[in-house]
C-alpha cells in the first residue's frame, strides 16, 4: 500500500509538467518500445542486425556512462550469435519463474564473457536493470523497468510497505512489480491523465494502452524531481550524508591523504588546495555558493575541483567507482554530501572526509591563500577563449605542426559569412583557442593561439600544442559544467565562445590527461655508461647505434637470457644522452594483438562504440609534438605479432624512406604519418621453436642484429672478478664450453646458447643461488634443447653440478 495523499498531490504536479518540455524529453521510451515491437524476431536469420535494429532507440536505457549492456549484447551477438539467441529465447520464456530467468539471463552472460573475452571484456554489464529493460521492450503491457535508486525513491516517496533492500535481487524485482502495478492501476483510474497520454502519443510511439510505460515514467518523475533521496538529507537535526560506509569507504588513512597531497596536489595542483584551506576555514564543510561568497570565484569553478580532486584521487589510489544510480560520483573520494538549505535555496553541502581533514590540518598550507584572486597579466583584460571546430576530412589540426600557422576564413566557399559571424569580429591577437576535430574524431587535440585578428577575410591562428591523449567529446557531454556551452546548445558553426570557467573546467580536464611535465634534472646517460651495464663490446655498440641511427628500424634477436629487453631501454637512453622515461614506450606483441590496439579501433563508449586511439598512434603525435627529440618505440616479442594485421598501412610508413609522409587511415579516414623522430627497437628470441619465419615484408624494414652472450665482454669480466669467487669462475668457464657444443649442433646453433643474464644482477655470490641457477634454468632448457638424448643432457648436469667438487 502506498500513501494516497502524497500519491494525489504528486499526481496533479505531473499531470501539470507532462506536456511540454517533459513529454520531448521522455517520449523516446514509448518511440523505443515501437521500434522493438515491430522489429523484434527472435528466429531472424542475422540476429544481431535485428538486435541492433530493435534497441536502436533505446539510447541511455541500455547505455549510459561507463555502463553499456546494449554494446555488450552485440559483442556476445558477433561472437556466438546462436548462444546470444538462446539467452533472450528462455529470457522471454513466460512459461517460467521470473526470478529464475533474472538468474539465468545473467548467468549466461557472465559465462559467455569469460569464454570469449578479449582482454577488454571486464564486465559483461547485464545487471537487473538491464534485464528488465528488455522485458519491458518485449512486453510492454505487463513488464516495468527496475532501477534500485529509483524504485526506492519511489517507495520512500510515497510511504509504500515495500522498499527495495540492496543484495535482494529477486525480493526487490517481485516487490517493485508490485510497487508499480499498484500505482498503475490508480494512473490508469484517472480519466484526465489517461486523455494526455493519448493527445501525446503519435504514430511513431506505442499506443501504451496498459499505462506501464507511463507509470515508469511517472517513477523516474518521482525520484528525478521530487523525491528526497537517502543520498540527501535537508535539515536533518542529525545530519545524513552521501554515501554511507556501507554504500562507500575508500579505506584510506590519514598517512595515505597525507602522502597523496605532498606528492599531488600541493604541487601542482593549487586550486584544489585553496578550495581545502577555505573549506577547512569554515569548519570542514560548505557549500559552492558559500565558498564563491567568501572567497571569490564561481560555484562552478569549485564543482570543478570537486571532480576534478576526484577523479586525481581515484586514479591515484586505484579505487572502485561509487555508482549512484548511472553516475560515477567521484567527488564521494575526498568528500561526504548531503543537501542543505541555505538562505532560503536548496544546494548542495560538501564535507572533507574526516582523514583526509586529519591530513590536512597536520601539513604545513601556510603558503596556500583560500581567496580566489584571478590572475592578472597585461592581456588579461583582453584575452578571450574560443572552441574552434576543424573538419578533419578537409583538414586535420592534429596533423599541424607546433608552432605552425594557419588561417580561417570569415566567409565560407560559398562566400557567405560563417554563422556567429560576430565571434570572428571579436577574435584579438592573443585569445586562446581550444582546437576540436569533428567527425569521425570528434576529440580536443590541441591548443592554439590567435597571432593575427580579422583583416576582412581571415584570422590567422598558431599551434601552440598537441595533446597525445585527445578528450573526446562524450566525455565532455557528460559534464554539467559545460551544459550551457555554446558549442553544445548549437554545434553547427565554426568558432564558438567559451567563458573563461568553462575553459577553465576544460583546460583541467586536458591536463589531467596530458600534464605538464616540470623540467628536471635528469640522469645522464652515456655510451661509457651503457658498456658499463650492458656487457657488449664498443665495436659492437658502435655498429647498433650506427644501425638504429640510419635504418630506424632494429631488431635485437638472440637466444633467451642475452639481455635483449635490459640493452633495447639503455641503447634509447645512450642515444638521448639521459634517462628520459617519458620518450620511451614499451610494448609486448602477442597472438591476439591487433591494430584496433596498436593503432586505432572502436571500443565501447555510452551508447554505441567510439573510436579510440592506440599506444603507437598517441606515441606518434607526442613524439611529433617534440620533433626536437628522439622518441623509441620497444617492441617485445615482435615475431609473435601478425605484422600485417597490427600495422596495417602503417608497414610502409614505418619506413626509413617514407617517415613523415601522410597515409590516410582505414578507420577514421585521416592523414596520418610515422614522425622521423621516432626509432622502432623490436625484440625476439632466436630459440623460440613454436614461431614461424618472420614476415619478409616486415625483415626488410628492419635491420637485424645478433646479441650474444657477453661473457667474454669487458663489462661482464669486471662483474666476475669483483666477486673473486673460484667457484663461479669455473661455473662460467663451464657455460662458456656448453655454448660452444650447443652452438656447433646441427639442430641448434648459436641462437640457442645460454645468455649471460642468467648470472647477473647479484650482489653476493654463494653456492645456494649458483646451484639455483643450475637446477632451475639451466638444466631444464637443456632438457627442452636435447630432449632425444638423454645421455648428452645427464653428461651435462654431472659437469655442472661438479663444480662444487672440485
Amino acid at each position: 500500500m502506498i500513501n494516497l495523499e502524497r500519491f494525489n498531490e504528486i499526481l496533479v504536479k505531473f499531470k501539470s509538467d507532462f506536456i511540454g518540455e517533459h513529454w520531448q524529453n521522455e517520449k523516446y521510451k514509448w518511440e523505443a518500445v515501437k521500434r522493438f515491437q515491430d522489429i523484434w524476431d527472435v528466429n531472424a536469420p542475422d540476429f544481431l542486425d535485428m538486435f541492433m535494429q530493435a534497441t536502436d532507440k533505446t539510447a541511455n536505457l541500455l547505455a549510459n556512462m561507463s555502463n553499456f549492456p546494449r554494446g555488450m549484447i552485440k559483442e556476445f551477438a558477433t561472437a556466438d550469435p546462436e548462444f546470444t539467441r538462446a539467452m533472450f529465447i528462455n529470457l522471454f520464456d513466460e512459461t517460467k519463474d521470473l526470478a529464475s530467468r533474472y538468474e539465468k539471463f545473467a548467468s549466461d552472460a557472465e559465462e559467455i564473457r569469460i569464454k570469449y573475452d578479449n582482454g577488454t571484456w571486464r564486465n559483461h554489464y547485464q545487471s537487473t536493470n538491464a534485464i528488465s529493460t528488455y522485458l519491458w521492450l518485449r512486453y510492454p503491457d505487463k513488464y516495468y523497468i527496475y532501477k534500485y535508486s529509483e524504485c526506492r525513491a519511489v517507495a520512500r516517496e510515497l510511504n509504500a510497505d515495500f522498499v527495495p533492500r540492496k543484495g535482494k535481487s529477486a525480493d526487490n524485482i517481485l516487490g517493485s512489480i508490485r510497487l508499480y502495478d499498484e500505482i498503475c492501476s490508480l494512473l490508469k483510474s484517472d480519466a484526465e491523465l489517461k486523455e494526455i497520454l493519448e493527445s501525446c502519443v503519435s504514430d511513431a510511439c506505442y499506443s501504451d494502452s496498459e499505462m506501464k510505460t507511463l507509470t515508469i515514467d511517472f517513477g523516474f518523475y518521482i525520484s528525478r524531481y521530487l523525491a528526497t533521496s537517502d543520498t540527501t538529507v535537508v535539515d536533518d537535526e542529525v545530519p545524513t550524508y552521501f554515501p554511507s560506509l556501507e554504500k562507500y569507504n575508500p579505506n584510506l588513512t590519514k598517512d595515505d591523504w597525507k602522502k597523496y597531497i605532498l606528492e599531488v596536489e600541493l604541487p601542482d595542483h593549487p586550486s584544489p588546495m585553496q578550495m581545502l584551506k577555505a573549506m577547512m576555514e569554515l569548519g570542514g564543510e560548505a557549500t559552492c555558493k558559500k565558498l564563491s561568497d567568501v572567497y571569490g570565484g564561481t560555484p562552478q569553478r569549485y564543482v570543478g575541483c570537486t571532480m576534478n580532486l576526484g577523479r586525481r584521487m581515484k586514479k591515484y589510489f586505484g579505487l572502485p567507482a561509487c555508482m549512484d544510480g548511472e553516475y560515477d560520483r567521484v567527488f564521494v573520494i575526498p568528500f561526504l554530501g548531503r543537501y542543505v538549505n541555505e538562505n532560503g535555496s536548496r544546494n548542495y553541502s560538501y564535507r572533507i572526509r574526516p582523514e583526509l581533514l586529519e591530513a590536512l590540518n597536520e601539513i604545513d598550507l601556510s603558503s596556500v591563500s583560500p581567496y580566489f584572486v584571478e590572475e592578472e597579466s597585461e592581456n588579461d583584460m583582453e584575452c578571450n577563449y574560443w572552441w574552434l571546430n576543424a573538419n578533419p576530412k578537409i583538414w586535420s589540426f592534429a596533423s599541424v605542426n607546433i608552432g605552425e600557422s594557419q588561417s580561417y576564413t570569415l566567409y565560407n566557399e560559398n562566400g557567405n559569412k560563417r554563422r556567429i559571424y560576430q565571434n570572428f569580429l571579436d577574435v584579438k591577437a592573443g585569445d586562446i583557442v581550444v582546437c576540436y576535430e569533428s567527425a569521425p574524431s570528434k576529440k580536443i587535440v590541441g591548443l592554439a593561439q590567435i597571432t593575427a585578428e580579422n583583416d576582412g577575410e581571415k584570422i590567422v591562428f598558431e599551434k601552440t600544442e598537441s595533446l597525445a591523449s585527445p578528450i573526446g567529446y562524450s566525455t565532455l557531454k557528460e559534464c554539467v559544467e559545460l551544459e550551457n556551452m555554446e558549442f553544445f546548445i548549437n554545434p553547427n558553426g565554426s568558432l564558438f565562445k567559451l567563458t573563461k570557467d568553462e575553459y577553465d573546467f576544460i583546460m583541467d580536464m586536458i591536463r589531467e590527461e596530458n600534464p605538464i611535465v616540470k623540467p628536471a634534472e635528469l640522469e645522464k646517460y652515456s655510451k661509457n655508461d651503457f658498456l658499463s651495464e650492458v656487457y657488449m663490446t664498443e665495436e659492437k655498440y658502435d655498429t647498433l647505434a650506427h644501425l638504429l641511427k640510419t635504418k630506424k628500424n632494429v631488431i635485437l634477436q638472440g637466444a633467451p637470457g642475452v639481455g635483449k629487453t635490459f640493452a633495447a631501454k639503455r641503447l634509447a637512453y645512450s642515444i638521448m644522452g639521459e634517462k628520459d622515461e617519458s620518450r620511451v614506450e614499451f610494448v609486448q606483441f602477442h597472438q591476439s594483438y591487433s591494430y584496433e590496439d596498436f593503432i586505432m579501433g572502436y571500443k565501447p563508449e555510452g551508447e554505441t562504440f567510439e573510436l579510440k586511439y592506440g599506444i603507437f598512434y598517441r606515441f606518434c603525435q607526442k613524439a611529433a609534438s617534440q620533433p626536437d627529440k628522439d622518441f623509441f618505440f620497444i617492441i617485445d616479442e615482435i615475431n609473435r605479432g601478425n605484422m600485417s594485421k597490427i600495422l596495417g598501412e602503417l608497414m610502409m610508413l614505418i619506413e626509413k624512406d617514407y617517415r613523415g609522409t601522410k597515409t590516410t587511415l582505414a578507420y577514421n579516414g585521416l592523414p596520418f604519418s610515422v614522425p622521423k623522430n621516432l626509432y622502432l627497437i623490436g625484440m625476439m628470441n632466436t630459440a623460440d621453436r613454436s614461431l614461424a619465419m618472420i614476415d619478409y615484408a616486415l625483415r626488410r624494414r628492419f635491420s637485424f642484429f645478433e646479441i650474444e652472450p657477453g661473457f667474454r665482454s669487458d663489462g661482464f669480466k669486471a662483474y666476475q672478478n669483483a666477486f673473486e669467487n673460484d667457484t663461479f669462475n669455473v661455473l662460467i668457464d663451464r657455460i662458456v664450453e656448453l655454448n660452444k657444443e650447443i652452438a656447433t649442433d646441427g639442430s641448434l646453433g648459436s641462437g640457442f646458447c645460454i645468455g649471460h643474464s642468467y648470472f647477473c644482477g647479484q650482489k653476493e655470490c654463494t653456492d645456494e643461488w649458483m646451484r639455483e641457477v643450475i637446477e632451475y634454468d639451466i638444466i631444464p632448457m637443456l632438457n627442452e634443447y636435447w630432449f632425444d638424448d638423454k645421455s648428452k643432457v645427464q653428461r651435462w648436469e654431472n659437469n655442472l653440478h661438479g663444480i662444487f667438487n672440485d
